[in-house]
């Protein structure tokens, strides 16, 4: 049995730094993970951490010289089992439901689109609870995708309410399920 290869999308969002544990994580469970980062996600995370949790190469730049020729978001596509979003912002979740292509990450998520998506939301609630927010992740789970739902506690700008990112063993869980369901 091959080893399943997850597409870990690191979006910009405080909770950014729970995706480190989730990595490592679904290496712990035997899974290959590539990590592909936005610019946004990088102020809160450097790449090298992911580097050394999952030992591969950080995507961060669609247009980043490589070594050995490939199209990149082509590539990390075609070799992805599973595309998991964590945390998912409110802004990658709407380019995605309105099929906007326009960062490395975007451009890999609109060629894997036969793939497993899993989208771990996190925000605050007064966005996850908007109209727009809403309509956008319901286009999307009417397109397949499967979503970790947000969390209740205190949030980064200190309000109380739904909208932390899922915990890290919750997330692994929903990977599991869908790499079971792929056996």
């Amino acid at each position: 049995m091959s080893v399943h290869r997850i597409l870990l999308g690191v979006t910009g969002g405080i909770a950014a730094y729970k995706a480190c544990e989730v990595a490592s994580r679904l290496v712990k469970e035997g899974l290959a993970v590539d990590v592909v980062m936005t610019k946004n996600a990088q102020e809160f995370v450097r790449p090298l951490t992911f580097q050394t949790l999952v030992k591969a190469p950080v995507y961060t730049d669609a247009f980043a010289p490589i070594e050995d020729y490939s199209v990149e978001h082509i590539s990390l596509a075609k070799r992805a089992d599973i595309c998991l979003v964590c945390p998912a912002t409110a802004n990658v979740i709407g380019k995605l439901a309105g099929g906007i292509a326009d960062d490395l990450l975007t451009t890999v998520l609109m060629a894997a689109w036969q793939k497993p998506l899993l989208l771990c939301p996190a925000m605050n609630t007064a966005m996850l609870e908007s109209p727009a927010f809403r309509e956008n992740l319901a286009k999307l789970r009417a397109r397949g995708a499967h979503v970790v739902e947000p969390g209740e506690g205190t949030l980064a700008c200190g309000d109380e309410g739904k909208g932390r990112l899922a915990e890290p063993e919750i997330i692994v869980a929903a990977v599991r399920s869908v790499v079971t369901s792929l056996l």
